[in-house]
């Protein structure tokens, strides 16, 4: 098992992996997927980390590090995407995985990192306070389009 960011090899085992995070979700082509790859790969700030036994990815999430204007212009991370392949939880390789974006955040001196989850993850929610994460200081929104 190696512990890594994620590159353009990996895309096959990642998308395939995500399968599992939302069985709803709305696939795209393997081509599209890979152009929106190329724009991932050329942005420093946004960065894929994995746990890849036998060159299949079954542990990832992603960071995005954000510039900001305000706690001294010191940024923030956004890590968003955290799932398991369902043969390989309850093994600590999400943990690593998080370690890695939250040294990610650390790394450009980011004042917090937030991490979102559906609100029905209630198991999941305990495993990231568990991992250090504050379910209760903030409330999220979002906005979807469709």
């Amino acid at each position: 098992m190696e512990f890594r960011r994620l590159t353009s090899d990996d895309l096959p085992s990642l998308l395939e992996l995500y399968n599992q995070l939302d069985e709803d979700n709305d696939k795209s082509s393997f081509e599209e997927s890979e152009k929106v790859w190329r724009e991932i790969e050329s942005n420093p700030n946004i960065q894929y980390f994995g746990a890849v036994d036998n060159g299949k990815v079954v542990s990832t999430c992603y960071a995005v590090y954000i510039p900001n204007l305000t706690r001294g212009n010191r940024g923030i991370c956004f890590i968003e995407n955290v799932v398991t392949d369902k043969d390989h939880r309850s093994k600590g390789l999400a943990s690593k995985v998080i370690d890695m974006a939250v040294s990610f955040a650390k790394e450009r001196n980011c004042y917090k990192a937030i991490l979102q989850s559906g609100i029905s993850r209630t198991e999941a929610h305990k495993f990231y306070e568990n991992r250090g994460f504050n379910g209760s200081s903030k409330k999220a929104f979002d906005m979807r389009f469709e």
